[in-house]
C-alpha cells in the first residue's frame, strides 16, 4: 500500500511538472520571461515622434534621422579600447562609465553607448562595427524644428535616467523622453508606440531566426501628429520684440481660450537641445543664472500687476454698489494713509471711474478700495468677498494650463495678513496699495492675459490652453471648452471697457495708438525693491501692460511684462501695441514704434548689481 502511495504521488508530480513546462513552451508568452532569456535577443523598432503645426497648420517640429551605438554588455568580447574610443570620439574614462553604467542597468538588454549620431557619424560607423561583437547601431529619429522660437512652449526631449524607468515600464534604457513643454504634457501621443522583435538565438549565440515564429513581436506605431494653439508668425515676431530684454509675454483668444502666443525673454533656439552637443548647451543655458533662459517668465514670473489691477478694483467696487461710474473722489496728486502720503503721477484733481482709469490715478483707486471694506462690519469679512472676486478671475491659483509648469500668483486671505499682523489687528489701511496693484498681490503674465480676456468677455473665460487638436480628431479635453464665469455681473463690465479704451484715446497710451483699430488697455508701472547690502533699494521699474483688441469684437487680449523697464507705456505698451497690429492685420504701420523696439534693449539696466531678493517686512514679501 505504501509503495503504490509512493509512486501514485512521483506519477501526479511528474504529471504536473510535464503540464506546466508544456503550457509554459506552448502557452505562456509572458513578455518579462522572454526579456529575461539569455537565449532571446529584443530588438526594438522605434517609430517618428508625432509631428507638431500651429494653428494654420505650419509645421513646427518635424523628424530627423539619427543613429545610436548600442552595447549588449554580456556579448562583447575583449576589444582594442583605445582604437574604439578613437573611433566614437570617447575618452577611454567617458567609455569605462558608460560600460559601467550598461551593465548596472542590465547585462543582457541594449543600453545606448554613444546617442545621436549624425547621418556623417553614421556613414563612417557603419562598416567598422563589426569588428566590435556586442556593439551594433540602431536608427532612431531626433527633432527637427522648422522654427526659431518657442523654445518655452514646444520643449526638448532627453534620454530616459534611472527615475524615468523605475516609474515608467514602458521605457528602456536609451530611449528618449519629453522633458518640457509640450514635449512633456503630450509624451504618450508623441511617442508612439515601439515595435518589438524576439530573435532566437542557439547556445553558440548564433541567430536562428524569429522566436514563436513572430507571435510576440509588435509594429511600431507613429506619433500622433498635434495642432497647437500658437501663431508661429506671432510667436517668432514677439520674440524678436524681446531681443535685449527680460520678461514675459502672453496672447489669448478671449473667445476660445487658446494661446496665441507664448513668449519668454531671454530665450534661446530650440534646436540647440537636439543632438550629441545637447548635454553641453543645456548645461550652459541651465547655469546662466542671470539672464536664465531656461526659467519660462511667461508662466513663471510673479511681478505685482501693478495698475492692470486697479481695473478689477474697478469692477468689484461696482458689483458691491459701493461706487458708481458717477462717484468721484479727489487727487491732491496722490492720496493719504494716516498722516502719510502716497504720490500719484495723475496730475491731481477731481477723477471719476473714466479719468480714474485712463490717467490710472492712484488716489481714486485707493478711495475705491476703501469703501470696498468700509461695506462690511469687519475687515475680515470685506477681506473674504475681495479675495473671491480677485479668484473668480483665475488670479491665486494655478489655472489649469496644459503646460506642465507654472506659478499660482498670489491673491492674499485674511490668514495671509492674520499672520503678517496679528489676527484682528490689520484693517484696510494696512493693504491699501493692493488697491493699485502693489502690495501683496501678484500674477503670472498668463493670469494678467487671462484676466484680460475675461474682462473682454465682459465675465467668462475659458482655461487657457496650448493644443488645439490630436491626429484626426478635433476633440481636446473638455476642461478647455467649459466657460468659466466672474462673480461680476456683465453691465459693469462697460464702463469699465470704455475706460480702458480711453487708455488709448486721452490716457498714458495715446503716443502709442495704431490706426483703424481700436484698442482697450492699461498701463502698469510696478515698483521694484530689492535688498543691496543690507539696505532696501529701489531699482528702475518693471513695465506692465494689458490690452484687448478689437474693443466691440475682441480676436485677442495680450499682457506683456518687462523687468526694469522704466513705466507702463514705454516698453510693453509699444510692444503689446505692435503685437496686436501684428496678428489682426499682418503687418505693421506704425514703423516708428517696431524699429524703436527692435533696437532698443535695456541690457545696461540688467548690468547693474542685484542682489536678487525681494523686500520683506515681517517675512512677507512686499
Amino acid at each position: 500500500m505504501k509503495k503504490l502511495l509512493l509512486f501514485s504521488i512521483v506519477i501526479f508530480v511528474g504529471v504536473v511538472f510535464v503540464g506546466r513546462l508544456s503550457y509554459m513552451q506552448l502557452f505562456s508568452f509572458s513578455t518579462n520571461q522572454v526579456l529575461d532569456d539569455p537565449a532571446i535577443k529584443t530588438v526594438y523598432d522605434y517609430p517618428e515622434r508625432g509631428y507638431v503645426y500651429d494653428r494654420n497648420g505650419e509645421l513646427l517640429v518635424g523628424n530627423q534621422p539619427a543613429y545610436d551605438v548600442m552595447v549588449i554588455p554580456r556579448e562583447t568580447k575583449s576589444l582594442d579600447t583605445l582604437e574604439f574610443c578613437n573611433l566614437l570620439g570617447l575618452t577611454k574614462g567617458e567609455f569605462l562609465t558608460k560600460m559601467k553604467r550598461a551593465r548596472k542597468y542590465s547585462t543582457r538588454l541594449p543600453s545606448v553607448l554613444v546617442g545621436q549620431l549624425s547621418k556623417a557619424d553614421y556613414a563612417s560607423l557603419q562598416e567598422k562595427m563589426r569588428k566590435y561583437t556586442g556593439f551594433y547601431i540602431q536608427k532612431r529619429s531626433l527633432r527637427d524644428y522648422d522654427t526659431n522660437s518657442g523654445a518655452n512652449v514646444l520643449g526638448y526631449i532627453s534620454e530616459v535616467n534611472e527615475t524615468d524607468l523605475r516609474n515608467n515600464p514602458y521605457y528602456t534604457s536609451g530611449e528618449l523622453i519629453g522633458r518640457t513643454g509640450i514635449e512633456k504634457q503630450y509624451e504618450e501621443v508623441l511617442r508612439g508606440r515601439k515595435g518589438v522583435k524576439y530573435i532566437q538565438k542557439d547556445r553558440f549565440n548564433r541567430v536562428i531566426g524569429s522566436y514563436k515564429d513572430g507571435k510576440l513581436d509588435t509594429l511600431p506605431k507613429l506619433g500622433k501628429e498635434i495642432h497647437i494653439t500658437i501663431d508661429k508668425h506671432l510667436q517668432e515676431y514677439g520674440e524678436n520684440l524681446m531681443v535685449g530684454k527680460r520678461g514675459g509675454i502672453v496672447a489669448i483668444e478671449p473667445t476660445s481660450g487658446e494661446i496665441l502666443a507664448m513668449i519668454s525673454g531671454p530665450t534661446y533656439n530650440p534646436a540647440l537641445l537636439v543632438g550629441r552637443e545637447r548635454s553641453k548647451n543645456y548645461t550652459k543655458l541651465h547655469y546662466d543664472s542671470i539672464a536664465r533662459p531656461t526659467w519660462d517668465r511667461s508662466i513663471l514670473a510673479e511681478p505685482s500687476p501693478g495698475s492692470p489691477f486697479k481695473t478689477l478694483n474697478a469692477l468689484v467696487a461696482l458689483q458691491e454698489g459701493v461706487i458708481t461710474p458717477e462717484t468721484k473722489f479727489t487727487c491732491y496728486n496722490g492720496f493719504f494713509v494716516g498722516k502719510h502720503k502716497r504720490g500719484c503721477h495723475c496730475g491731481g484733481g477731481v477723477r471719476d471711474l473714466n479719468s480714474g482709469i485712463f490717467n490710472s490715478c492712484n488716489a481714486y483707486f485707493a478711495g475705491t478700495f476703501r469703501k470696498i471694506y468700509g461695506k462690511y462690519e469687519t475687515t475680515d469679512e470685506g477681506q473674504d468677498v475681495w479675495e473671491k472676486h480677485m479668484k473668480s478671475f483665475g488670479l491665486g491659483n494655478y489655472l489649469g494650463v496644459d503646460l506642465p509648469t507654472g506659478r499660482p500668483g498670489r491673491i492674499p486671505s485674511k490668514e495671509y495678513y492674520d499672520r503678517a499682523y496679528g489676527d484682528g489687528r490689520w484693517v484696510s489701511s494696512f493693504i491699501i496699495s493692493n488697491s493699485i496693484g502693489q502690495g501683496e498681490v501678484a500674477a503670472t503674465p498668463i493670469q494678467l492675459a487671462n484676466m484680460t480676456a475675461a474682462i473682454a468677455n465682459k465675465g467668462w473665460y475659458y482655461t487657457p490652453h496650448i493644443i488645439k487638436s490630436i491626429g484626426n480628431s478635433g476633440a481636446i479635453d473638455p476642461q478647455y471648452t467649459e466657460r468659466h464665469y466672474t462673480t461680476i455681473d456683465r453691465e459693469h463690465f462697460t464702463p469699465v471697457i470704455e475706460s480702458m479704451a480711453n487708455v488709448y484715446k486721452y490716457g498714458t497710451a495715446k503716443y502709442i495708438r495704431i490706426p483703424d483699430i481700436e484698442i482697450a488697455g492699461k498701463t502698469g508701472t510696478v515698483e521694484n525693491y530689492t535688498i543691496i547690502d543690507g539696505k532696501k533699494t529701489q531699482l528702475t521699474d518693471h513695465s506692465l501692460f494689458v490690452a484687448f483688441a478689437p474693443v466691440n469684437k475682441p480676436k485677442i487680449a495680450v499682457a506683456v511684462y518687462i523687468e526694469h523697464g522704466y513705466y507702463g507705456s514705454r516698453y510693453a505698451g509699444h510692444i503689446a501695441s505692435l503685437l496686436i497690429e501684428k496678428y489682426l492685420k499682418g503687418e505693421i504701420t506704425r514703423t516708428d514704434l517696431e524699429k524703436r523696439m527692435l533696437e532698443k534693449t535695456l541690457e545696461k539696466e540688467y548690468a547693474k548689481p542685484l542682489s536678487g531678493e525681494p523686500f520683506k517686512i515681517n517675512e512677507y514679501v512686499w
